[in-house]
Order: C-alpha cells, then structure tokens, then sequence
C-alpha cells in the first residue's frame, strides 16, 4: 500500500537489507535524519521537520511506523505502540542490544550524506526511537546526534533503567569517537518516567564532557508550569514561546545541528 502525501514533503521510498520504508524529505543542505516518536510521523513531528529545514538542512523523516500526518490520538496511538513492542525490528526489553532497525538507518544515513553533501549527517530519535541515534553513530556518517527522551529499553527495574539499548560492541565505537572529539546532545522532563535519570548518568558515565545533557525541570511547581507527564520536549510539549525551556532546548538542537553540519570541513574529532 502506497504512503500517504505529507504536505510540504517530497515522498519517496528507501531500501536497504530487503526493507523499504517511506522516506519524506524537504530542504536543502546536510540531512539530518528525523525519527519520529510513538506513533508515527505526527503534525508535530512534520512540523520539528519543516523547522530543520528552515533552519538550512535537508530533513529526512523516514515512516518506520503508523500513518503519517494522523494526530496522536485514542487508540490509534496504543495500535502503534504495540506494533512497535511486537516488531523484530526493535528490541524494547533487552539489555545491552542495539535494535535491528538501526542497521537500516545508518544505511539512510550514508545515502542522504552522499546524496546531500556536507560533513556529514545529524540525526534525532525521539521516545521510542531516542537511543537510535546514538546506535547510528557506528558509522562515521553521523556527526551530529540527538537522543530525544530515549525510552528504550522500557525502564522497568535499576538495570533496565541505566541501559542505553545498545550493544556492548556498538558502545565501545561509540566512546572512542566519543573520545576523539564527537559529541551527543540528549533531551528530557525531569519527570519523565519513561526516560529516567539514571539512563542520563549513564550517559555522562560512559561518555563524559561529550554528553550534552538539557534536563528540563518538569517537577511540582517548576517555575514554566510544565506538567509531570511533559514526555515529547521537541513535538508534542514544545511550548513554542521565547525564553521557555522548551523552545530554548528546540534552539540547542537547532544550534547543535548548525555547528557540526554547516561547514565545508568534516567536524573535527580531534
């Protein structure tokens, strides 16, 4: 079945590994690869895209679940979140494993930079695909990577809840850019359940100054009234005004993406 139009964004489909998945894409410049949230390519995801664009890139909002364009409501969204908990192509509950779906978008990743030109590629999970991105950085492609309330694995128990769903073997490539230069922005509510504290110290844990954490205060009484269920900083919680805490996050990533993607030189890693 063919994918839906999404207005203001160029369809096309992409294969890697005998999976094809729709691609949406709009802007010119680097590509930065944006991977929507539970339960698919929502208004608010197609909108952070345009604003990627805006912001001088090529955004790249593969569909790897859902309707594109469909509001994130009822049950719509427990149908997509249980296809994503069923799919083989994400490991929700495993310990140190880097879902199988990540394999197909690193492959993206080199297309878009071939293909786009520049230093080379950011990317942006979000929710359930947040820690992909920083499975992504395997390949050298990927320059600029944020991790957008990562929730997986699903934090159930201390162990669960430090894991960055990655294997051991992906983490150590991981550190050693890490360790040359490349840095990695993460994104939470500090009353996010699903995203807790311990998988950000893990973070800084395994990768020290080059973990760039924003923890945005969503506890009772936090002076911006952001409510303890606030989950999705970049989409569906973004408050779209000057000098909130989420519109400033939206301007570190924004930031973020222009100092490693808009030059003529690779970012260094030295």
């Amino acid at each position: 079945m063919a994918a839906p139009e999404l207005p203001g964004f160029a369809l096309d489909y992409f294969e890697h590994g005998g999976i094809t998945k729709p691609v949406y894409r709009t802007g010119v410049g680097p590509a930065v690869i944006v991977i929507h949230e539970i339960p698919g390519v929502t208004p608010r995801v197609a909108e952070f895209g345009m604003r990627v664009a805006d912001a001088g890139f090529n955004a790249v909002l593969p569909s790897l679940f859902g309707k594109p364009g469909r509001e994130p409501k009822g049950s719509y969204v427990v149908r997509s979140l249980l296809e994503g908990c069923v799919s083989r192509e994400f490991a929700n509950w495993a310990l140190r494993t880097t879902s199988p779906i990540t394999v197909w978008l690193r492959a993206l990743a080199r297309a878009e930079h071939q293909r786009c030109g520049g230093p080379g590629v950011g990317a942006v999970g979000m929710c359930f695909t947040g820690g992909f991105a920083l499975a992504m950085m395997v390949d050298d492609d990927v320059i600029a990577p944020v991790l957008s309330q990562p929730s997986l694995p699903f934090p159930v128990g201390p162990a669960r809840s430090r894991d960055l769903a990655i294997s051991n073997e992906d983490l150590a490539i991981v550190k050693a850019r890490a360790a040359e230069g490349q840095c990695v922005m993460g994104l939470r509510f500090t009353g996010d359940r699903a995203v807790p504290a311990a998988r950000f110290q893990r973070l800084r844990d395994e990768l020290g100054d080059r973990f760039i954490a924003i923890e945005i205060d969503s506890s009772p009484g936090n002076a911006a009234g952001i409510p303890k269920v606030a989950h999705s900083v970049l989409t569906e919680h973004l408050v779209d005004e000057p000098g909130h805490p989420t519109r400033d996050a939206l301007d570190r990533v924004l930031g973020f993406f222009r100092e490693r993607l808009l030059t003529d030189e690779p970012a260094s890693e030295s």
